[in-house]
C-alpha cells in the first residue's frame, strides 16, 4: 500500500555527527563564495547559492527553482567531510534514491540551518515551520555563523544541500519507499533535492535586493513526535557515513 502524507513533512535532524577532526579557528576577515546547485534523486532542481562572510557574519542568498510547491524544503549548510555532492550513481541500497546517509560521507554534518527566521544552528535542523515552501525559492539572510562554518568555507569544505523531493511527481511526499531517518516517512520527504559545493566566488559581494525568504509551513506539526524519532536515527545512521569517510581515507592514506 502506497503511504501519503495528506499534509507534506519533512524529518530532518539537527546535527549529522560530530565533526571530523574540525578545531576552532580564528575566522578569516571574510570573502565570497558560490555554489552551483545539482539536482539529486532526478529532482529537476536548478539553482545557485552565494555566501558573503564579513568575520562570521554570512549574508546567504539563495535561487533555487523546480522544488514541490506547498511542501517545506530544509537547506543547510553542510560541513566536515570532504565538501563534495554525491550523485544519483551513489544509490548504494539500489531503492531508487541518494539517501541522506547515503550523501552526508561527501558532504557531511550541519553546520547552519538556513531557516527563515529565528535560530540557524543545527538545532534547527528540524525547523520545518521555518523553510521555505515554494517551488521557486528566492532567499536571502544575513545571520552569524560559528567558527567552524566560517573555516569550512575558507578550507573548501562547505556544502548547499536542499531536501525533498516529488520523484513520482504526484504532487505531494509519497511513495513505498520509506525514509533512512524514519521508516514512518516516505523518502521522498527527506532526500536531498539539489546540493552545491561552495568555491570562492571573483565577486566582492553576495548580490542584494528584496528578496523573499519563502513561506514557512506549519503543515505536518501534529507529526512532531516523529521527527524527533528521525533525528535521533540521523544520528546513528550518519555516525556510519563517518565511518565509511575515516576508512576511505585510511585507504588513500
Amino acid at each position: 500500500m502506497r503511504k501519503a502524507l495528506a499534509l507534506p513533512t519533512i524529518a530532518l535532524a539537527a546535527a549529522a555527527f560530530p565533526l571530523l577532526g574540525m578545531s576552532a579557528a580564528s575566522a578569516a576577515d571574510g570573502g565570497s563564495y558560490q555554489a552551483d546547485l545539482g539536482a539529486l534523486n532526478a529532482s529537476g532542481v536548478t539553482g545557485t547559492g552565494m555566501v558573503t562572510l564579513d568575520g562570521n557574519t554570512a549574508t546567504v542568498t539563495v535561487e533555487a527553482s523546480g522544488l514541490l510547491d506547498g511542501s517545506p524544503h530544509a537547506q543547510h549548510f553542510h560541513i566536515g567531510a570532504e565538501g563534495t555532492c554525491p550523485t544519483d550513481a551513489d544509490d548504494a541500497d539500489d531503492d531508487g534514491f541518494v539517501s541522506v546517509t547515503e550523501g552526508a560521507p561527501y558532504y557531511g554534518a550541519i553546520g547552519s540551518s538556513l531557516t527563515t527566521e529565528g535560530d540557524t544552528s543545527p538545532d534547527s535542523g528540524l525547523a520545518i515551520d521555518r523553510f521555505p515552501t515554494t517551488g521557486t525559492i528566492t532567499y536571502e539572510r544575513t545571520f552569524e555563523v560559528t567558527e567552524d562554518v566560517h573555516e569550512a568555507f575558507d578550507n573548501g569544505t562547505a556544502v548547499l544541500v536542499l531536501h525533498g523531493v516529488d520523484k513520482d511527481g504526484s504532487g505531494a511526499y509519497d511513495g513505498d519507499v520509506m525514509s533512512d531517518l524514519d521508516p514512518s516517512l516516505p523518502m521522498e520527504a527527506t532526500a536531498p533535492a539539489a546540493c552545491g559545493s561552495f568555491a570562492a566566488a571573483q565577486m566582492g559581494t553576495t548580490p542584494a535586493g528584496g528578496a523573499e525568504t519563502g513561506g514557512g509551513s506549519t503543515a505536518g506539526m501534529e507529526q512532531e513526535a516523529a521527527f524527533g524519532i528521525g533525528a535521533v536515527a540521523l544520528v546513528g545512521a550518519a555516525a556510519a557515513g563517518a565511518v565509511a569517510y575515516r576508512r576511505r581515507q585510511a585507504d588513500q592514506a
